[in-house]
């Protein structure tokens, strides 16, 4: 009872070193910190406590614990993996649609994390519990599952300004898509099936955020995957 009770102080006061890290940054580049891997990390780990506290009061799906977790393996890579050192902005990333476009995929990868983690609480979890688990999945996948098409839709719309095209075919566009594609079918999946299959609907979750880990660091790291987002890394 008493770390339970010191676990949420110091969830907020990671958040709050996290704003401060993510100002910081802004303020020493002079553009809103989400070009690369460092900067998308670190914005992502402040996203955490903040999608918490949403999930916690609109969705009543308290994962304090789990989401906690989560803020710890997101900022890992940015404090000790990735390179902090500063770029400035390429001309192609200085457009309007830059920040809602990276936000919307922000806040929508957390969503997804937030799932597939109650996807495997689901498989894990005793009988009892697995319906309860299992809908708390899907009201997740729901509310995230917008902020992946949104930011698909802003991309195209940039890419249209930029390349002329609304399209390229680029790894990271064609994993996006993929991903986007995987949960449209978890939806009719579920739709058909409702919670006859739980296992099968986690399943299908856990496959929609892997697309999520490929689009996000795959296409972005390997050199299987050069495109023209190989600024991100």
């Amino acid at each position: 009872l008493r770390l339970r009770r010191m676990a949420y102080p110091l969830f907020t006061c990671g958040f709050i070193a996290a704003v401060a890290a993510f100002v910081y940054r802004w303020l020493n580049t002079g553009h809103v910190p989400m070009q690369n891997l460092f900067e998308l990390f670190v914005t992502m780990g402040l996203s955490v406590y903040v999608i918490s506290i949403f999930t916690e009061k609109l969705l009543d799906i308290k994962q304090r614990a789990i989401d906690m977790l989560i803020g710890v393996v997101v900022l890992f890579p940015a404090g000790f993996v990735f390179s902090e050192f500063p770029r400035p902005l390429p001309p192609a990333l200085q457009s309007v649609f830059f920040v809602p476009h990276v936000t919307a995929y922000v806040l929508g990868y957390i969503f997804m994390f937030k799932a597939s983690a109650a996807a495997v609480q689901t498989l894990t979890s005793k009988a009892l519990d697995k319906v309860l688990r299992e809908d708390e999945t899907y009201r997740l996948v729901r509310t995230g599952f917008p902020l992946l098409v949104l930011g698909l839709i802003i991309g195209s719309v940039w890419a249209h300004y930029v390349w002329a095209d609304y399209f390229g075919w680029d790894p990271k566009e064609l994993w996006a898509l993929a991903t986007v594609v995987v949960y449209l079918g978890y939806f009719h999946w579920r739709y058909m099936f409702r919670q006859s299959h739980l296992r099968v609907n986690c399943l299908w979750v856990l496959a929609g955020f892997a697309g999520v880990l490929l689009t996000l660091l795959w296409a972005n790291l390997s050199s299987l995957f050069v495109g023209l987002h190989s600024y991100a890394t």
